[in-house]
């Protein structure tokens, strides 16, 4: 007769105890234990020589310290196995802060000493955008943007300034196209350190894209009229073009709300005027 194999738990299966569902002992966890009916909040999870031991807390607040072991707690009446909560996995690291330029911010960069090196601009409104955009670029560069009232006396302007290789000149200039009384001025000036650059745009309000406005385009103003004027009246705003301004500019976060036509233009001046001397500490 062949004898029958039998494994090392002869206990019957209707005796056998299901396992019990493992609960991680986290803290406030609010558990009873089953020997001593003890109930209690998980305060804290300890390795000790014999084991792991949870302590509880119940709500006169006593404290008792119980091992952690298979089916020792019921969880709202059902019985259950603590078990240690796992570690907190680590933050992912953050990613690197941009610049509204869309350049890697410096953590903690002071500003630079200015530059001999400097970036003109014409016009009020634009010298407030390129602050806005590329301010930060700016001042960890150490260059300093000025206002230039007009481009009539550019010329002049340049030869005052006197630009060399350790103090290198760039000029934005509004409209800046073939043809233009723009194109004739910036002709005039030559050199190796200063670099004359413009954009297309009437006005620099039309190098924010229109998408970040709220507007599908730009009005078309007709010829013989202010610009801005025609802008806000087309558009249904004061005719107050100081107040506009500000509207458009708060609407500017960063250079993917401006068009290319000007982004280049700027880079172009931050790269001429920081291959010259060195800025400051």
């Amino acid at each position: 007769m062949r004898s029958r194999q039998y494994g090392p738990d002869l206990t019957p299966p209707w005796k056998r105890k299901r396992p019990a569902p493992e609960v991680p002992a986290e803290p406030d966890l609010v558990v009873e234990e089953v020997t001593t009916g003890f109930c209690g909040a998980v305060v804290r999870c300890e390795k000790t020589a014999q084991g792991f031991t949870v302590t509880l807390e119940d709500r006169f607040g006593r404290h008792r310290v119980f091992p952690m072991e298979p089916r020792g707690f019921l969880l709202e009446g059902k019985t259950v196995t603590l078990v240690r909560p796992r570690a907190a996995a680590p933050p992912a690291p953050a990613a690197p802060r941009r610049t509204a330029s869309g350049s890697l911010a410096v953590p903690g960069a002071r500003a630079r000493v200015a530059r001999a090196g400097r970036i003109y601009v014409e016009g009020r409104h634009d010298a407030e955008l390129v602050e806005k955009v590329w301010g930060d670029d700016l001042r960890v560069e150490g260059v300093v943007v000025e206002y230039l009232e007009g481009v009539d006396d550019l010329p002049a302007v340049v030869e005052a300034f006197g630009p060399t290789p350790d103090a290198r000149l760039g000029v934005l200039v509004d409209h800046l196209v073939p043809g233009s009384k723009e194109s004739r001025i910036a002709a005039r000036v030559t050199g190796e350190d200063v670099l004359v650059v413009g954009h297309p745009y009437v006005d620099v309000w039309q190098a924010v894209k229109p998408s970040a406005l709220g507007i599908d385009a730009w009005p078309v103003v007709p010829r013989g009229q202010d610009w801005k004027t025609g802008v806000c009246r087309a558009l249904g705003w004061p005719e107050n073009t100081g107040a506009a301004w500000q509207r458009i500019l708060g609407c500017v976060r960063s250079y993917t709300d401006l068009e290319p036509g000007l982004l280049g233009p700027v880079e172009r001046l931050i790269d001429h005027v920081t291959v010259g001397g060195p800025a400051g500490p």
